[in-house]
């Protein structure tokens, strides 16, 4: 088999609504208060979009940032992948949309559905096309308008939950930079544990489903805590095994955002210390596909990530699903 390409990050962008939600405002809309928020999950506030606004709004901006970080045209992008848990509607897909909004008219495109685990699937999806040489340019976004979905009287999920998007350009790099592995998961078996129970064929909309507010996000917080505590250090270990690298090699871990217990929790179990995990669940809250993208570029942006550092990103979702990527930085 010949040896493929090496495949790594050449652009980076993100977006965030400026419409701000912080915990004392939720005190005022439920029971809830701002240091019983922070202790169980480390989050301060989160942006939330304007009436008007959809997930490709926030996904185009944070394309084009990724793009003119990579110095490319839209018009040389061969391929748009759209990692999300909230669409624009059903169909067309969300990347569609994108793609004619920035101008991409030579790129395919379409949508990846694998909860707070999307990004990191569609980066390893999106690889293989530049790795084979099928594609030059692949963008990759994570985009979410999780406020959608979330039902606002309900205090255990509307704390946790906020908007964003974030993207990134994939081209070929020099052996040795970019991607080193990757590893996708998921067990079904626990699909009921955080779901969009109607709206499916399963459970399409109806008015017995609106009043039972079942077009709501639906989660078992006990049991996602315990399920992604878990399989946030296996997904690590699988990774840095298959890419030949031990946890000491690892200079960021960039873990989904859903949580600092549980952040805090896998990186303990892995013996990495705060000050190589990578956090912004207080400002942001749980993004969802879009959580990892964001995280990368702040870190990109704020110079915490430099050229040939070494950085894991993991992430677990709704299917239940999980993902991990070993990244060097840089591309020669």
């Amino acid at each position: 088999m010949p040896e493929v390409a090496a495949v790594g990050i050449t652009g980076i962008g993100s977006y965030v609504p400026d419409k701000v939600l912080t915990n004392y405002d939720l005190e005022k809309m439920v029971e809830t208060s701002d240091e019983w928020i922070r202790e169980r999950t480390g989050i301060r506030e989160r942006r939330i979009v304007h009436p008007d606004q959809a997930t490709s709004d926030l996904a185009v901006i944070a394309a084009e940032h990724a793009l003119k970080d990579a110095g490319i045209d839209a018009s040389e992008v061969d391929l748009i992948i759209v990692a999300t848990a909230t669409p624009d509607m059903l169909f067309p897909s969300t990347a569609c949309l994108v793609q004619n909004r920035i101008g991409a008219d030579h790129a395919g495109a379409f949508d990846l559905q694998a909860g707070c685990s999307g990004f990191v699937y569609a980066l390893s999806v999106g690889s293989q096309f530049v790795a084979t040489g099928k594609y030059k340019r692949v963008l990759v976004i994570g985009a979410e308008t999780l406020s959608r979905i979330t039902n606002w009287d309900d205090r255990t999920t509307c704390v946790l939950f906020g908007d964003g998007a974030g993207a990134v350009v994939l081209e070929r790099v020099t052996r040795g930079r970019g991607i080193l592995a990757s590893c996708l998961g998921a067990d079904g078996a626990g699909a009921d544990i955080l779901c969009l129970p109607a709206g499916g064929s399963r459970l399409p909309a109806s008015e017995q489903t609106v009043a039972a507010k079942q077009h709501y996000l639906s989660m078992n917080g006990r049991e996602v805590f315990k399920f992604a505590v878990r399989v946030t250090e296996e997904a690590t270990r699988q990774v840095l095994q298959q890419a030949g690298l031990t946890v000491e090699d690892v200079d960021h871990l960039i873990l989904h955002q859903a949580n600092i217990r549980i952040m805090e929790a896998a990186a303990k179990r892995l013996g990495i210390g705060s000050d190589r995990l990578v956090v912004n669940v207080d400002r942001y809250g749980n993004t969802s596909s879009a959580s990892i993208p964001l995280a990368l570029s702040e870190a990109v942006v704020d110079g915490r990530i430099k050229d040939g550092d070494c950085v894991v990103m993991v992430a677990f979702g709704a299917g239940l699903t999980w993902a991990a990527s070993a990244i060097k930085w840089g591309h020669g």
